[in-house]
């Protein structure tokens, strides 16, 4: 999105209900006086993630000690076999990206916008939905179907107990955030039906934490590791409490737009800010708040400040210089902010920052098969590939053939393009190429001759590069090379279980289209 920013959107909170406002240490923290911020139970998320447990996805199990009914859950889930199982395995597994983390955090993003269960139907119109939720467009009537064949809802009641005694450590610490925060900015947080900020836990996302927000709701989803992650909430509700008065003060911050043009030359600048100096200017206010509340000492200090300049956050120096001003002062940020902004002096941070040297994009060492699979470095490739996955996902076939073609001319023989060019080409409707390039990665792998392979083939693109073929074959009539493409798929050592249950459905039943456009032949699985 544009504006403001924050990254990924998704959250899980299982457990009782617990509002905060602005909390004052003495006061009980479950005061019904105080709302727009809560950590509550999600069951959307939670049947989310049962619907990705039952398909296989590999949650991280290490976070269930405290919780044997969820871990025989996963267990139960794996073993059902109706027909919406099969369903959701089918659109699971031809949606998936090779990024698990990637993967999780599109169907998170879905939970936090969807509705209560059964229906699931979105909370925000249509326009709002982010990325991540269209790349599974679909999704909210496969999870509907599943809820009802796998009986989510009693499944939910019996493990509530279980999530509330793991949430409860997270109550403590959002009370004190809440408390610290609003206290520092001289703001309340008053009762809202459209602005709000939600602390969702769920065991299965591991170390995880993904925070955004969709229009007016903000959240965040974080793991039950033995820390809570208390300095990623903060950052996430800094913005939830300041992002609104970023941007009712957007022409006053545009006023100081120029200094844009020198943090826009950070290499380390993420691209979201190198054209958005409010978002740039949001982001550098929310380090600064958290520079002030972390009480560091002057070196400490400085060394921060340091180390955002070389970053590209060059606002942040001139706004902790504002906020020792703001600290002195009466007024609430909401109306002080006017003069915070314009405390910074461009002229004065134009002639602190000429010359400056910013940091360099982290690089690694080369080897000489990294050397010589691009020109560009193995690091460009990595960022291409995963640029054309994320253009898959989306649908976007245009750019990705474009993406993994810019590849290959720097690394001809480079698997996880040729494979992507492959379902690029099968979403443009080019099957004769699509057959072309599968093959490749199945009859001659592209490492094969060198010692030690300079671009090992993984297991899983063999296998569903046979799986392909196999469907190819059956659209043409050819059902006995098809036969023979599933058997392949199935000798494949070190194939991923979603891909050998593909091609065992492949050799029971011959493979025909799908209606709808989201269609197995044309997402990467």
């Amino acid at each position: 999105m544009r504006g403001l920013v924050l990254t990924l959107a998704v959250f899980t909170a299982l457990g009782s209900p617990l509002a905060f406002g602005q909390i004052p240490p003495a006061q009980s923290p479950g005061s019904a006086s105080y709302s727009g911020v809560s950590v509550e139970p999600n069951e959307q998320i939670f049947d989310t993630m049962c619907a990705l447990d039952a398909a296989g996805f590999d949650a991280d199990e290490s976070t269930l000690g405290q919780m044997p009914g969820r871990l025989a859950l996963r267990a139960d889930l794996l073993k059902l076999k109706g027909p919406a199982t099969v369903a959701l395995r089918e659109f699971y597994r031809s949606h998936a990206l090779a990024d698990s983390g990637e993967n999780l955090s599109r169907y998170i993003a879905f939970a936090v916008v969807a509705g209560p269960p059964p229906k699931f139907a979105f909370v925000v119109d249509r326009d709002l939905l982010p990325p991540a939720v269209l790349s599974i467009d679909g999704f909210e009537d496969v999870l509907a179907d599943f809820y009802r064949e796998a009986n989510l809802a009693a499944r939910w009641r019996q493990l509530n107990p279980e999530h509330q005694a793991v949430m409860s450590r997270y109550q403590a610490v959002v009370a004190r955030i809440v408390s610290v925060s609003n206290g520092y900015l001289r703001e309340v947080v008053r009762p809202s039906g459209a602005l709000t900020f939600s602390v969702f836990v769920e065991p299965l996302v591991g170390n995880r934490t993904i925070a955004s927000n969709t229009g007016d709701r903000y959240a965040i989803v974080a793991g039950t590791t033995s820390e809570v992650p208390a300095d990623d909430i903060q950052h996430a509700y800094l913005h939830f409490l300041l992002d609104p008065i970023a941007l009712r003060n957007r022409q006053a911050i545009e006023t100081k737009g120029v200094l844009l043009n020198i943090a826009a030359r950070a290499p380390n600048l993420p691209p979201e800010y190198r054209d958005d100096f409010v978002a740039l200017a949001d982001e550098c206010f929310i380090k600064a708040v958290e520079l002030r509340l972390r009480r560091i000492s002057p070196d400490q200090l400085e060394a921060a400040l340091v180390e955002d300049d070389l970053a590209g956050y060059i606002l942040v120096r001139p706004l902790v210089a504002q906020l020792k001003v703001f600290e002195k002062s009466d007024p609430s940020m909401s109306y002080y902010f006017g003069d915070l902004i314009g405390g910074v002096d461009v002229a004065a941070e134009q002639k602190r920052l000429h010359g400056i040297t910013f940091a360099a994009a982290p690089t690694t060492v080369a080897t000489n098969q990294e050397k010589a699979s691009s020109a560009g470095g193995k690091a460009d490739i990595d960022r291409m590939l995963d640029q054309g996955d994320r253009e898959i996902a989306v649908q976007n076939a245009t750019a990705a053939r474009a993406t993994f073609e810019k590849v290959l001319e720097q690394s001809p023989d480079q698997p996880r393009a040729i494979y992507g060019l492959a379902i690029a080409s099968v979403l443009t409707g080019d099957a004769p190429r699509a057959k072309d390039l599968f093959e490749k990665l199945v009859s001659s792998p592209p490492s094969a001759g060198s010692d030690p392979p300079s671009n090992p083939v993984d297991p899983t693109l063999v296998s569903w590069s046979h799986i392909y073929l196999g469907r190819i074959h059956d659209l043409e009539g050819d059902r006995s090379s098809a036969v023979g493409e599933y058997k392949a798929a199935l000798g494949v050592d070190g194939a991923p279980e979603s891909a050998r249950l593909a091609a065992q459905r492949g050799m029971d039943a011959a493979y025909s289209a799908q209606p709808a456009p989201t269609g197995t032949a044309t997402q990467k699985p």
